[in-house]
Formats: C-alpha cells, structure tokens, sequence
C-alpha cells in the first residue's frame, strides 16, 4: 500500500527537486532543532544520494564513523519507497547489523521522533535464524530443554484442522538463552525438504514471509538473504512460490565490502549423501521401468563410492571445518561416473513423466536435486571454475561446491536491475580506489565518493601495539591485566573461535575480577549485545563482531585485538590465494587490513565517545607493525611491554 510521502509535492516541483529540499531542511533546520550536531559529511552525502536516486545508478558511498550516513540512506530509501509504492531493501552485513538498526533507540527509531514519522519497518530474517518443526519433533530424545521449546509452541502447531489466526512464532531471538551448539540442532538448515514438510503452513518461517513481505517502507535483511534471494528467484517462481523477498524499490547494502562472500555462500551447492539416497528410496517405492529401477541403483553405488574416496582422499586444517579434496584420478573419474549415471536417470525419468504414474511433485523435487548436483559435479570437474570441500561427522557426509568468481551472475541478476544500488561502508576503497570491490562484485559502471570522519581521534583514542609477544598465553596475560585496569568495559576480538575459546581457558583460571565476561556463541547474538550495553562493567568476547557492532558510551572503552584477523587457511580464501599474483600482497594483507580497520572502529561511535585500542603481536605479527600504523587513525602510544 503506498503510504504519505513525508515532504509535500506540489505541482511545479519535480519529486527529487522536492526529496533535496525536504533532506536539506532536516540537517540544516529540523535536526539540529532537535539537538542533533549538523554535519557537512551527511549534507555533501546527502546531495551525492539525490543524484544517485534521481539517474538509478550504483554509489559506492565511503563514509567514516560519524558521518550519519545510515540517517542519510534511511531518509532517501524511505522517501522513493513512498514515491515508488515498492519498499526499499536494506541489507546489512549479517543478522547482528539487523537488529543493531531496528533496536530500541536505533537510528530507525531516532528518526521516527525527531521527524515524527511512523516507518513501516521489517525484518526478513534468513532461514538458519527460525525453528524447524520437523527437526525439534525428532530431536525431542536429545535434550530436556528441546521439549520445553515444544511445549511451548502455539497451539495451532498440534492443530490439524485449518487455521482462524495465528501469531508469529520461531525466530532464533525467542531462544535467546540457547546456546549456538543446541540451537543448530533444531534450526533450519539448507538440507530441509520444506516443500513435502508436513508442518509447511504451520512453520514460523513461512509465516513470518507473509509477514515481512506486506512492508509498505522498508524491509531489512542479511546479505546472505537478499542473495539467497536472487538466487532462488527464478526456481521458485518456476515451483509456483513467491520469492523470498517482493520487488524493491531501492536496494542499500550495509557493509556493502562484505556483498561479495555473501555472493559465493548464496550460491554454493550443497551435496548430501544421505539427501540423495533418501530421495531415491523414497523414488523407487513408484510404480517405475524395471531400466529406471536399475539406473537408480547405479546412482546409489555410485554416490556411495564417491563419499567413500572424498572422505579416505581429504584432508583437515586447524581453524576450519572444511575438509580439503584431493583431485586424486580415482576421485576425478568417479566424479565423471556419478555425473554420467545422473544424466542417464534424468532421461529415463522424462519417460517416467510422460506416463503420469508417479507423483509429479516427488519427480520435480528428484529432478531438480538431481540438476543441482549435475551442476556442482561440473564446477568440481572444471577445476578452474570451482570452490570446493567436504564437511563430515560421524551422521552426516556433505559435499560442498560454490563459484569462484560470481561477478557474471551478479552483474545479470542483481545490478541489470534499473533501481538505485546504493554500497555504505566506512571501507570500500583502497587509498580512495573503488575498483577492487567494483570488479569482484561485477559492476563496470558507478558513481562514488569518499567523506572523512569529523571525529578528532587524537583527543578521543589511544592506540597500544606491543609487539613480539611470546606466544598466546603472553597476550591472554596482558590482555587480563589491561581488562583489569580499565575494570572491564571491553570488547576482545578473536581472528577466530579456536583462539577465543582458549582465552576461555585462560580467564577461567585467572577470574577474580567483578566484572563479568560474555562469550559469543554462548546465547542468540543480538541478546548477547544488549546483554554487553546494558551491563557497564561487562566484557564482550566476540570472534565475529569486528563490523557493526555500536556500543556507544562507558559500556566500551577498550578494544583489545588479540591477533592480526588475517583470512584463515580455508577452501575459499586458498582458491582466492591461488589466483591472485601474489597471494599475500592481494588477499591476505589487504583483508586484514579491512578487518582491522572495522574492528578499531568499534571503539569511537559518538563524538562523547573516549578509549584505548590494543593491537597485541607475536614475534611473527610484528613484521606487519609499519603497515598497520599507517592505517591507524592516531600515532601508537609508545609503551613498555
């Protein structure tokens, strides 16, 4: 439904002359009526955006912390979504950045009472973050707690009969006290067969769609949604679904530096041994060809024999759970095999339907898995083209494929689209040069600019880089005496989960302190957050929170960076590494510096804002000492270690 738009329009105006009138007396008159500081950063923003809006291009808008520029994309999103009756998309770096901007004094709400609006806002939240029915209900032997949560259901879950009204249920955020371990166990996963669920209408996550979908202003979600979304467009559109996400009017990409990995996780393709086998049980029960019957036991052999070699073939790193494959000849040869037998199935299963003895719906499911697997067998076999690895455990054995390179699809799905694209982030260019995150993401033709921070940093942060730290138990000491000085009140990035819960250790033998330390992963993360605001002497542990987070106040007045957040030793980053000239000058460096640039960033987030970052280096990491001071944004205190 479209709503007011919240300027007027007369008839001699135009309604971008009349959106730059309107955004001009909010920062020049009616905000800073209201005590907010008028800033030049988010008027010289502001002007850049009209433009932006007005010729429908792609802006990458670099802007430093301080600048308001989440006011700014807000203000325009909002008013073209009005104009256009289509809601504008906000798609931020992950789910924690979602919740950041709708909370309670968030900038969302901020602006609603400075501009006395009613912003018609909505969460479209990924798969992963809602309760699967299906899987609680066979997990309710594993744990006490999990039949507590089925308790606890509405009652139209246990209801067979149609349903008069029901409430929103299922989103991870309801669990917050659930732990990421026990959670995974009942949420929603990739390899769900939602369409033949019987608890399909009645899923949280389904309902919660309809829900999100009807925003008339703004929809915000993840990037790895808004991606999943485009990828999935088309297939669902051909099963008769809806999309995941409506039209947008605009699309803003929060931390859009990130777009790119969210690109590549959207679009892998995820091979189960145990999916195929059970479809094709389930397939063989039909009334088939005795030839169907043979080639789907050729499959089964097949398939078995291929995770047989993955598995005997592969191989672990520390710090990941990703299994590397060796492209052996024996693997090779029959990965060509499986793809063969799956290519002689589907022919034979075109014959199936053209005799109308098997369930349709079971066909199009078999056959669209089939495709898939077809599709990533292919990216294996084509070395070039291919990310690939194998995650296993004792129940489960999963092939995993994605692209290496995905700026073709997201040129001819996503930025073909003639709506305004607009990239926000404090670090989308190196030394002013967009053309890194243009390429990888496919864009050839773009608008962009670059505004400082108006923050004097040299009055507001000092920086500590000690360096030649033997060891990981010299910086867990010094970070436990500097915690203790500032008496909490900090936030300790990890490069990784390994790392922070060694650290774990290490504090539990050495906590005679008050304040209270708060591990990610231990609760939902958003509740983790606020748990970390609302507690002014606590310390937040976090391995992820290196973007996004905004903890302003004595809440944080420490960061304390316990190793340098270089990209691990991962299938991903290897395949990056190995097409790049040189691996360490175009991957690791340049991501690690990006990373450390966010996460300083976490420690300045109002201009009332004061504190210390310490940047903690082993023997190794201080070789990079140089290039890390060149990015900091004040001289290093020089200090005795």
């Amino acid at each position: 439904m479209k709503r007011k738009l919240p300027f007027n329009l007369s008839k001699d105006q135009s309604f971008y002359e009349a959106l730059s009138d309107w955004v001009g007396d909010v920062f020049y008159d009616i905000l800073p009526e209201k005590g907010f500081d008028l800033r030049d950063e988010q008027v010289f923003m502001a002007f850049q955006l009209n433009q932006a809006y007005k010729q429908k291009q792609v802006m990458f808008a670099e802007a430093g912390v301080g600048t308001g520029k989440t006011f700014v994309y807000l203000l325009y999103a909002l008013s073209y979504a009005r104009y256009t009756g289509k809601p504008a998309i906000i798609a931020c770096a992950d789910e924690t950045l979602i919740e950041q901007l709708v909370k309670k004094d968030g900038d969302i709400q901020k602006l609603e009472q400075a501009l006395d609006l009613n912003i018609d806002v909505r969460l479209a939240k990924s798969r992963e973050q809602y309760l699967c029915i299906k899987k609680l209900e066979e997990k309710l032997h594993m744990n006490e707690g999990f039949h507590d949560i089925w308790e606890g259901l509405p009652a139209f879950v246990h209801e067979t009969n149609s349903m008069n009204r029901f409430t929103h249920y299922g989103d991870r955020k309801d669990y917050a006290q659930l732990p990421d371990e026990e959670w995974n166990e009942i949420g929603w996963d990739s390899l769900q067969d939602c369409m033949s669920c019987v608890y399909r209408h009645r899923c949280g996550q389904t309902l919660h769609r309809e829900h999100y979908r009807n925003s008339a202003d703004l929809i915000v979600c993840s990037h790895d949604f808004y991606m999943e979304h485009i990828w999935t467009k088309d297939s669902r559109k051909r099963e008769g679904q809806l999309p995941l996400l409506p039209e947008a009017s605009s699309v803003v990409f929060d931390e859009g530096h990130l777009l790119e990995f969210a690109s590549q996780k959207a679009m892998t393709y995820r091979m189960r041994m145990e999916t195929l086998e059970g479809l094709l049980e389930r397939l063989s029960a039909s009334d088939m060809r005795e030839t169907t019957l043979y080639q789907i036991e050729d499959i089964m052999l097949a398939n078995e024999k291929w995770f047989s070699l993955l598995e005997k073939e592969s191989r672990t790193e520390v710090g990941t759970v990703r299994q590397y494959i060796s492209r052996s000849s024996a693997i090779i040869e029959q990965g060509r095999l499986l793809t063969e037998s799956i290519e002689n199935l589907l022919n034979e299963l075109v014959f199936e339907s053209e005799m109308y003895v098997m369930d349709d719906y079971l066909l199009k499911v078999v056959e669209e898995y089939l495709e898939q697997i077809q599709y990533s067998l292919k990216l294996f076999l084509e070395d070039e083209k291919g990310i690939y690895w194998l995650e296993a455990s004792e129940d489960e054995h999963t092939f995993v494929v994605m692209p290496r390179l995905v700026e073709e699809i997201l040129r001819t799905k996503v930025f073909s689209q003639n709506i305004p694209f607009i990239f926000s982030s404090a670090t989308l260019s190196y030394n002013r040069d967009f053309s890194y995150v243009a390429q990888s993401l496919g864009i050839k033709n773009f608008e962009k600019f670059s505004v400082e921070s108006p923050y004097d940093y040299d009055d507001m942060m000092t920086v500590f880089v000690p360096e030649n730290l033997p060891g990981n138990e010299a910086k867990f000491h010094y970070a436990m005496e500097h915690l203790k000085q500032n008496n909490g009140k900090s936030l300790l990035l990890f490069s990784s989960k390994e790392e922070m819960n060694a650290f774990r250790d290490h504090y539990q033998s050495d906590s005679d302190q008050e304040w209270k330390v708060i591990f990610e992963g231990d609760k939902e993360i958003s509740h983790t957050v606020e748990e970390f605001q609302n507690d002014h002497s606590s310390v937040l542990c976090s391995y992820h929170l290196w973007e996004g987070l905004d903890v302003p106040g004595e809440s944080l007045t420490q960061v304390v960076i316990v190793s340098l957040p270089f990209p691990p030793k991962d299938p991903v980053f290897d395949a990056k590494r190995k097409h790049a000239g040189n691996s360490i000058e175009d991957v690791d460096i340049p991501y690690m510096l990006l990373r450390m640039r966010q996460g300083i960033g976490r420690l300045i987030r109002t201009s009332e804002d004061h504190g210390k970052v310490h940047i903690l280096l082993n023997q190794e990491e201080s070789a990079y000492s140089d290039l890390l001071k060149s990015i900091l944004p004040v001289k290093v205190d020089t200090m005795k270690v």
